[in-house]
């Protein structure tokens, strides 16, 4: 038996381990290569130790927080928040207590920050008022996930306690979305141009989507400067009109959050993978999410009774996987 890989698998490799990146073509002939190879574990090899040495091994937790439950009239296909979706007929505003104390939370398991997440047409008075609340009551960085933003609003972010946003071009944005891509890429720009960190990921990805469309997301968010991106998976909910489509493995979501770390070379702060899974975290990945509240993934109005994952879960598997969730976060320096 033999354990060589192809020669241009190791030139590949050797460039995109020094952080440096890898060009287009180099990650789609990496995107192809056999689950099963020598090639791919190489592949996560070489991500795995780029990451720990850019990273200095620190394990990332960052906690997600869904504000609301509704019925979203924006209707995209792989959202369980949707009015087509059906699974939730009434709006739910988690009161300023619940937030608070799942905020407290996070702060005693020493979360690296706490990611606010709305539905579209959650308002953004109310997102402000919860972010000058949790800025008064936690020490632990905040981070917005909502809609597209005009600069004002970017600015009246900054002003209520947020340091960052979550903003990702979505796999399908247009298709599986009523929302277009330049809008969302103008977001992007609107927050780098009022001094919000922009962190991504690219999602939510199924075996419908091409490697050409995957990977043209990846060179986004290093072009862009992504503070972290990473891969997340579609995952389907009952009834969901994606469902026909089936799920990509973790196993498949590794060798793509190996593929995207070689990409992102130094750009990234910290490289993620969603939902919590121990392969990706020996194949680049080093941020996990725990979740409560509301879920795009769940038919629970709290996830942290469905599918969502606790901080200590999340903790453990960095552990398991050989990163250190103790350590300062890399992402807010």
């Amino acid at each position: 038996m033999t354990w060589k890989i192809a020669p241009k698998t190791g030139e590949i490799l050797k460039k995109g381990s020094d952080g440096s990146g890898i060009d287009r073509d180099e990650a789609l002939y990496l995107m192809a290569l056999p689950l099963r190879s020598k090639d791919t574990y190489a592949l996560m090899e070489a991500a795995d130790t780029l990451s720990r040495e850019t990273f200095g091994n620190k394990g990332e937790n960052h906690f997600h927080i869904g504000l609301n439950v509704a019925p979203c009239p924006l209707n995209c296909s792989f959202c369980s928040l949707t009015v087509k979706a059906g699974i939730f007929k009434e709006s739910i505003d988690f009161s300023d207590d619940q937030i608070l104390e799942w905020a407290r939370y996070g702060e005693s398991r020493k979360a690296d920050s706490l990611n606010l997440m709305t539905t579209g047409n959650f308002p953004m008075e109310r997102l402000l008022h919860v972010g000058r609340l949790l800025r008064d009551n936690v020490d632990v960085p905040l981070v917005a996930n909502t809609r597209d933003i005009t600069h004002e609003e970017g600015e009246a972010l900054l002003e209520a306690g947020f340091v960052g946003a979550y903003h990702a071009v979505r796999l399908g944005e247009g298709r599986d979305t009523p929302l277009k891509r330049d809008k969302r890429i103008e977001t992007i720009k609107v927050l780098k141009d009022v001094g919000l960190r922009w962190m991504n990921c690219v999602e939510p990805v199924g075996p419908e989507h091409e490697a050409e469309e995957i990977v043209d997301l990846m060179f986004l968010a290093r072009d862009y400067g992504a503070t972290y991106s990473g891969v997340m998976r579609r995952v389907n909910f009952p009834g969901s009109p994606m469902e026909k489509y089936g799920m990509i493995t973790e196993r498949e979501m590794a060798r793509m959050v190996a593929v995207s770390r070689l990409v992102m070379g130094t750009v990234p702060k910290a490289h993620c993978t969603h939902e919590p899974n121990a392969l990706s975290l020996i194949a680049g990945g080093n941020l996990l999410f725990p979740e409560v509240g509301s879920s795009p993934r769940d038919g629970e109005a709290d996830t942290g009774k469905g599918r969502g994952n606790t901080v200590e879960n999340c903790a453990g598997i960095h552990l398991e996987t050989g990163w250190d969730p103790t350590v300062k976060s890399n992402c807010f320096a």
